[in-house]
């Protein structure tokens, strides 16, 4: 473990420093993301079929696009770290099958609610977990996560429907409220069965019921944001 100087305690005196995450650690957290963008190009792309209109399906598979450029962000990275992009996505492949497949959305407001909702959850954990990385890593990360148009869309198509017909509120409710119990319970099973993300978690003096606790408090604000109820 490399040592750093506390300036407090005098130029000679040292104290350890925080490792940096290693290799491997990296690689886990960026096939993990690769692959839940990957999975959000498709979504959205399936799901505007559900759109009232051409207009609006056309909007949402043009923000699918910016999903398919992030994938093709974190792949490079993959493979400048010697990773193979399939290979690191595939041990996570089972935790989004489950969490689409218990959250099938029936219409499009449902559909607009997991964009905006339930993709957040996802977006904040990566948030968290990626501030122990190195400045380029975390920068990557962060440059993927800024792209926020299809988020855009679904809050403003949103907001618009509860001022136009506010009794879909308690049905979009209940089931945003689902969403994040579905998101955080995957995000909690991921990282607790991964040893390496468990580390970038803990790493920087976090812990993994900190970090799902701040996930729901984000997610609240996000509701109220859109005119729903927690």
């Amino acid at each position: 473990m490399s040592e750093t100087t506390d300036p407090a305690a005098g130029a000679d005196a040292t104290v350890p420093a925080v490792p940096a995450p290693g290799r491997e650690s990296v690689i886990d957290l960026l096939g993990l993301l690769a692959l839940g963008e990957l999975l959000a190009f498709e979504r959205m792309v399936f799901d505007a079929r559900l759109a009232p209109d051409l207009g609006r399906r056309a909007a949402l598979s043009e923000a699918a696009v910016g999903e398919i450029r992030n994938y093709r962000l974190l792949a490079d990275r993959l493979a400048e770290l010697g990773a193979d992009p399939a290979e690191a996505m595939a041990p996570f492949k089972e935790a989004f099958r489950s969490f689409d497949a218990s959250t099938s959305p029936r219409d499009w407001l449902e559909a607009l609610v997991k964009v905006y909702l339930g993709d957040a959850v996802a977006d904040d954990f990566f948030r968290a977990v990626a501030s122990g990385l190195d400045e380029g890593d975390r920068a990557l990360i962060e440059t993927v996560l800024s792209q926020t148009g299809a988020a855009d869309l679904a809050a403003e198509e949103l907001r618009a429907a509860v001022e136009a017909d506010p009794s879909v509120t308690g049905r979009l409710s209940l089931w945003a409220r689902r969403l994040v119990g579905e998101g955080i319970n995957r995000a909690q099973g991921v990282a607790a069965a991964n040893e390496r993300l468990t580390g970038l978690i803990v790493g920087d003096g976090g812990t993994l019921d900190g970090l799902l606790r701040r996930l729901t408090r984000a997610h609240q604000d996000r509701m109220k944001s859109v005119g729903l109820n927690n």
